[in-house]
């Protein structure tokens, strides 16, 4: 039996897709309908007793030959042969977990109609606590006051009894009116203590069903499904990534487990004698070697190296979003603004079977040319390696020239940003940054280029049967190709007039002659 909310007709009306009753096809029906709804249903369902659909689903109980059809309630009842439910415990409940939009729409609604948490819930087929935790979890604050009176929270202002003048010299109203209506006096006066409405610290905990809101100078707390939405999505996109390890964590593991590791010691005896400090699992403290965040690394395990890996790979820690405070996409753009002249390199990841290699590409924004390098693993430590090894081949002073800033998305692999933007003695070598989650077009110049290797390497291609020869082969036809973009010259070509052509060689780039270029599977063949 599924109940739910049909808006048609108000607050409080029900409709019943599918109904299962004992029947006795030969027979009088065995039990009432109401009978059996109150017995199983009660609590549910005791609003329908007044309402008219109760009485013409009532009817149909009574006579479940007759066939009955009303567009009014856009309900059909379809069996005349009813049969006994199935076993076991029934839910009226929605069994959905999440809210959509047009719940919450739903929510606000009935908020502002001043409708309770369990009004609400019983006619989305929510648990009460539900739609509690729902609006809680999205309140919209908003400072901002009413007609004629400026946002001010102060006890005094509230009462209207405040007649302090002139604390804000700059005020134009200074000399006419007391400062409590500009709403600046908060900052500077004295006698200031904020006053927060009792109304709030109750259900439904929100301004939504407040009829003196017009009127309130206080902050505003609100429930929008617009703004409910819109975090919900966020929470969930940012929850599908990551280790659940801040850095600071990270960081008093690494102090505690690499130098250990590297004289030698294995992880059980480190766990055994550090288990108060380390506060993680021995499996868990693996996890996090294999996945390149400590210093130390699988093969400082002598022992584990030598194992056959297993065929049931772990699955993927989950990062946390603290790696990302103050690199965000925000910080990036007031970073550009604090120096227009910082060239922009931009990191992607190309994959090909799942759970197989992958590649690394670099994409040089002003110049158009990108760099890829062969993963074996989608891991963060694939992507430290290759800065390091970036690093003492280009040399510090180039290294710094070609990559003062980094722009990635909020993949796994990048997920390690300090070992990028630190060298081994703990100098700053890059700057390092992340798009806003769902968002590739912030960095669409990397993804147009990704659409020519798909010409050479189709979607779905096993990666591991290539060398890095071969990749840097790819590389050197697409970058030799011409854009219109570039004035109809290749990304080569600008790359070396600004660069030269050592550090293309150190890229392991050539210039391919235009007729010879070749964007097609058959040049890896």
């Amino acid at each position: 039996m599924e109940i739910c909310h049909y808006r048609g007709f108000g607050s409080d009306i029900f409709a019943l897709r599918h109904i299962e009753l004992l029947y006795d096809r030969n027979a009088v029906v065995s039990t009432t309908f109401s009978t059996f709804l109150s017995r199983k249903f009660r609590n549910s369902l005791a609003k329908l007793n007044s309402t008219p659909l109760w009485n013409l689903i009532l009817q149909k109980a009574m006579f479940p030959k007759v066939e009955f059809n009303s567009s009014d309630f856009s309900f059909i009842i379809l069996y005349t042969n009813m049969v006994l439910p199935p076993s076991g415990k029934e839910s009226i409940m929605n069994k959905q977990k999440h809210l959509k939009l047009e719940d919450r729409i739903f929510i606000e609604s009935l908020l502002n109609q001043q409708h309770s948490f369990k009004s609400i819930a019983r006619q989305l087929g929510k648990d009460c606590t539900t739609i509690s935790k729902e609006v809680k979890a999205h309140i919209c604050f908003e400072k901002i006051g009413t007609f004629g009176r400026a946002f001010n929270d102060c006890h005094i202002a509230v009462l209207h009894q405040c007649s302090i003048q002139k604390i804000c010299h700059h005020c134009a109203y200074s000399n006419n009116k007391s400062c409590w209506t500009c709403g600046r006096c908060t900052s500077s006066c004295i006698s200031y203590e904020k006053y927060t409405c009792p109304e709030l610290s109750k259900p439904p905990y929100v301004c939504n069903p407040c009829q003196k809101r017009t009127r309130c100078s206080l902050e505003k707390r609100l429930y929008k499904s617009s703004y409910a939405q819109k975090e919900y999505e966020q929470i969930r996109s940012e929850s599908r990534s990551g280790f659940a390890l801040s850095e600071t964590e990270r960081k008093q593991l690494d102090d505690v487990v690499s130098p250990l590791l590297i004289k030698g010691q294995s992880l059980h005896h480190i766990y055994v004698h550090h288990a108060d400090e380390l506060m993680k699992s021995e499996r868990t403290l693996y996890a996090y070697i294999n996945n390149g965040l400590f210093t130390a690394r699988a093969i400082d395990m002598p022992r584990t190296v030598r194992m056959r890996p297993r065929k049931n790979v772990s699955k993927k820690l989950k990062v946390d979003k603290s790696c990302r405070i103050g690199r965000d996409f925000q910080c990036f753009e007031n970073y550009l603004a604090e120096h227009p002249d910082a060239p922009v390199r931009q990191l992607d990841s190309v994959e090909g079977t799942k759970g197989g290699a992958v590649l690394l590409t670099i994409h040089f924004v002003e110049q158009g040319l990108q760099l890829a390098f062969l993963r074996q693993r989608n891991d963060s430590q694939s992507v430290i390696d290759i800065f390091n090894r970036l690093y003492l081949e280009l040399r510090p002073d180039h290294f710094l020239e070609l990559f003062p800033v980094l722009l990635a998305d909020n993949g796994s692999e990048f997920s390690n940003p300090s070992a990028i933007e630190l060298d081994a003695q703990g100098n700053l070598r890059t700057k390092m940054f992340y798009c806003n989650a769902s968002a590739p077009y912030q960095k669409g110049s990397c993804e147009n280029n990704h659409e020519l290797i798909r010409r050479i390497i189709p979607k779905g291609t096993d990666l591991g049967q290539y060398s890095q020869e071969q990749i840097d082969l790819m590389m050197s036809h697409i970058n030799s190709y011409s854009r219109k973009k570039l004035g109809n010259k290749s990304p080569y070509e600008i790359f070396e007039f600004q660069y030269g052509r050592k550090i293309l060689d150190a890229f392991h780039l050539r210039k391919i002659p235009a007729d010879e270029i070749i964007l097609s599977p058959d040049l890896l063949k």
